[in-house]
């Protein structure tokens, strides 16, 4: 059988987790990518083809052209799961809804989508692109509001504005950046950040744990940490799932960030994929499960168990080292694997001695990322944080 599997950059979910579970499926695979030689350099041994990928119409002709039938088209990118539903749709294949699919992507949108469906209304506004951002200023926002792209990923200039002027200030740097990005902007949900993790194959729905995740200081929101939580409230986790009902969410991994304040939970983001920088990763450990396996087989058209076996009693933490500065990287560890009191810590760099970069203020701003998983929670944040407090990130101006 053979999968197309769509991406942009190479990512550790593809190449550590999804590309060694099609080949313990047997999975003929293919990779379509606008970044073909990326893909090679990392994969040598996957077949990679050039493919525009942002257009689902160039995505059909390529899969029509090439080993036809194919058996599922998949895609763990935010940016492509609109494209791929639409090809496993036109192909009569397993997939999601595009329309979900869309609604998860556009912020916007998935805000519309829920007020009109009742579940649940946050003030916000659009502004498409290149418009005058002191229209935001008549939307009859609350402050402090969150300004940021309306299909953007990984914190990418998202920032908080204190006032009208500071909100129209930080969309014009926004738009400077990305003149073909449309913005939102919307009040700031007040609450604890939480992550929840679910896997459906269109019949049944697993909940597989989530986080509790620690950002940085406003205005920016820098994921710095996230603790695996096997379990959250169950009034929490309804009011959560009824929202991905409303969404129309439900097919393969789903991704949700959300705050909770006095019992209720909202919506921050719906990224419907897996979690990614790795923590996907450290999820398939401490729950002790082919996790990607299951992900592939839901879009092969194959159920889900009834119990994914999974277990319940493990405690994860994924920290970042993150640069507060631009300049050139001097000294950093490397990367390392090791068992420390039963706890196993896993260290991959994500940026090069020697390279000099600007300071970002999002998840570029990452110089490592440590996975550590055990089954007790005080002695994996102990290890965690001895790990960190004896090894040295330099930078230098």
């Amino acid at each position: 059988m053979r999968m197309y599997l769509l991406a942009l950059n190479p990512t550790d979910s593809v190449t550590e987790g999804f590309l060694p579970a099609a080949a313990r499926l047997g999975l003929d695979l293919t990779v379509l990518t606008d970044q073909p030689e990326a893909h090679r350099r990392v994969s040598p041994q996957t077949e990679v083809l050039e493919c525009d990928v942002h257009d689902f119409r160039a995505v059909i002709t390529r899969i029509a052209n090439h080993h036809h039938p194919a058996a599922a088209v998949f895609t763990n990118s935010d940016h492509l799961q609109t494209q791929a539903a639409l090809a496993a749709d036109y192909f009569g294949l397993p997939g999601k809804d595009w329309r979900a699919a869309l609604r998860a992507k556009n912020k916007a949108e998935m805000r519309r989508h829920l007020a009109a469906a009742g579940a649940d209304t946050v003030r916000s506004a659009e502004l498409a692109a290149g418009e005058d951002p002191s229209t935001l200023t008549a939307a009859g926002l609350p402050y402090p509001c969150v300004v940021k792209p309306r299909e953007g990923v990984a914190s990418e200039d998202v920032v908080l504005a204190g006032s009208p002027d500071e909100l129209v200030a930080l969309a014009k740097e926004i738009q400077a950046r990305r003149p073909q990005a449309a913005l939102v902007a919307e009040e700031f949900l007040t609450g604890e950040l939480y992550t929840l993790e679910t896997l459906g194959d269109g019949r049944i729905r697993h909940v597989l744990g989530g986080f509790h995740t620690t950002v940085s200081a406003p205005p920016a929101f820098i994921e710095e940490r996230l603790d695996f939580v096997a379990s959250h409230p169950e009034p929490v986790v309804a009011q959560v799932l009824a929202q991905l009902d409303a969404l129309g969410v439900g097919f393969g991994a789903c991704h949700t960030e959300f705050v909770v304040h006095e019992g209720r939970a909202r919506l921050i983001e719906v990224n419907y994929r897996v979690i990614g920088d790795q923590c996907d990763l450290m999820l398939a450990q401490v729950l002790d499960i082919p996790l990607f396996e299951h992900i592939l087989r839901t879009h092969l058209g194959e159920p889900l168990p009834a119990d994914l076996g999974a277990r319940r009693d493990g405690a994860g933490r994924v920290e970042y080292a993150c640069a507060d500065r631009a300049g050139t990287l001097t000294a950093a560890p490397a990367a390392a694997d090791r068992t420390v009191d039963g706890v196993r810590l896993t260290y991959r760099p994500l940026r090069e001695v020697g390279t000099e970069h600007p300071h970002y203020r999002t998840n570029r701003d990452y110089l490592g990322v440590l996975r550590a998983t055990g089954t007790d929670r005080g002695t994996v944040d102990r290890v965690t944080d001895a790990f960190f407090a004896d090894e040295r990130w330099e930078i230098s101006s």
